[in-house]
Formats: C-alpha cells, sequence, structure tokens
C-alpha cells in the first residue's frame, strides 16, 4: 500500500516524514495562500534532499498551462499533482502538458461530488499516470484539503473500472484509513489534514505520531 502524506514545509519535516516509510511526500509550491504552501526554491531543496528515499509530489492548482510548467521545472518532482477546481483544466489540456513534460508522470485528481466522478475519472485515465479521489473544499481554490471524506462505495467502483494506480485521499486520518482501504482497495492512501499539528500563530506542521500510526495502519491492512 503506497502511503501519500501532505504537505512538506521544511528538508527537515520531509526527512523526518520520510523515514516513517512515506512512499509519496506532498509539496505544495505556490504563492496564493493554499495550506502549507511554500516556495519553488524550499520545494526544490527537499527535492534533492529526499533523493530516492521517497517520491516528491508537487501540487499545482493552476490552470495555465505555462504557469503549471514554470513550476514543474523549477521544482523537478518526480510526480506532477494537477487538482484545480473541476472543470478548470481538461483531459485535453492535460494531454497538451503531457507534450511539454514528457518525462513528468502526471497524476490527476478527481473531485468526488457524485456518481459522475466515475465518468471523469473514466476521462482522464486517458492522459494521466495516476488518479487522486479527493474532497474539494468550498474555500479552496483546487481539489483536496477539506479534511472531509466522501463516498467511499463510487471511490471503489472507480478504482474497479480504471486502468491507473488510484489514490485515495479525502478525510483520511489513522482511525479510518484501515476500513477506506478494505472497502476501496486503492493503490495507495493520503493524508494532509489528519496527520496535521495546529500551531498557536496559524498555520499547521506535520504530527509525526500521527503519521507513525497512519503509516502503520495503512501498510498493516495491505
Amino acid at each position: 500500500m503506497i502511503v501519500q502524506i501532505y504537505t512538506m514545509q521544511s528538508v527537515e519535516e520531509a526527512l523526518q516524514v520520510a523515514a516513517f516509510g512515506v512512499d509519496h511526500l506532498g509539496l505544495t509550491p505556490s504563492q496564493i495562500g493554499l495550506p502549507g504552501e511554500i516556495d519553488f526554491w524550499t520545494a526544490r531543496e527537499i527535492v534533492e534532499a529526499v533523493g530516492g528515499t521517497a517520491l516528491c509530489v508537487a501540487l499545482t492548482v493552476e490552470t495555465e498551462e505555462k504557469e503549471i510548467i514554470r513550476m514543474a521545472r523549477a521544482v523537478q518532482p518526480d510526480i506532477l499533482h494537477l487538482c484545480s477546481l473541476e472543470n478548470t483544466f481538461l483531459p485535453d489540456d492535460v494531454r497538451r502538458l503531457r507534450d511539454k513534460l514528457p518525462d513528468l508522470p502526471i497524476m490527476q485528481a478527481i473531485s468526488m461530488t457524485g456518481p459522475e466522478a466515475l465518468d471523469t475519472a473514466r476521462a482522464y485515465q486517458r492522459v494521466a499516470d495516476y488518479l487522486i479521489l479527493d474532497t474539494q473544499a468550498p474555500d479552496i481554490a483546487g481539489i483536496g484539503a477539506s479534511g472531509q471524506t466522501h463516498d467511499w462505495d463510487i471511490s471503489r467502483e472507480i478504482v474497479q473500472e480504471v486502468n491507473l494506480p488510484v489514490i485515495l485521499a479525502g478525510g483520511l486520518s489513522p482511525e479510518n484509513v484501515a476500513q477506506a482501504i478494505a472497502d476501496v482497495q486503492p493503490w495507495g492512501v493520503d493524508s494532509l489534514t489528519h496527520t496535521n499539528q495546529a500551531l498557536p500563530e496559524g498555520g499547521f506542521m506535520k504530527d509525526l505520531s500521527k503519521i507513525a500510526a497512519f503509516v502503520e495502519a495503512a501498510k498493516g491492512a495491505s
């Protein structure tokens, strides 16, 4: 079972999280107020420091191709995670992007709004390397970071239907990840909100004890 944890905000934090056996480290290189965002230089430092210990996944909510390419070339992640709002970066847009970044695997977010997500997943499976099934938050400019679960029955249908590795996200925690794996049978699981520790001044850092528990539950359930 692949475990993906968002979002790393420093080299030290990334190395600590990787040491728990996390497979994918999520980065948010941005300057628009996304949760846990970091600048491009810090993201690149993390990618270099982690090396082959884990794969670094860089998230973007951008819909302008040139801005996505600028970030990808600056950060040089192992995987590019596209999670702009639903219907703002379509499969044909992803296809054109792939032509310009041919060596960079793409993880496409699918907004789990209801049964129509299955059709969306089918459309993107032709142009992506991975799908991530996530819950859209009303106050965030992209798919994810809601801290809320969605209908896992629909997620399971997608896992069974598409021919790509599927990561389940949205409200997963050390307490529910084993049940989520049993119900959905995904290739991987992702956590952001429920492996955070809130800071008094605002923002968050990763909670290492919660990450350890999440990894243990996920790997044990697979």
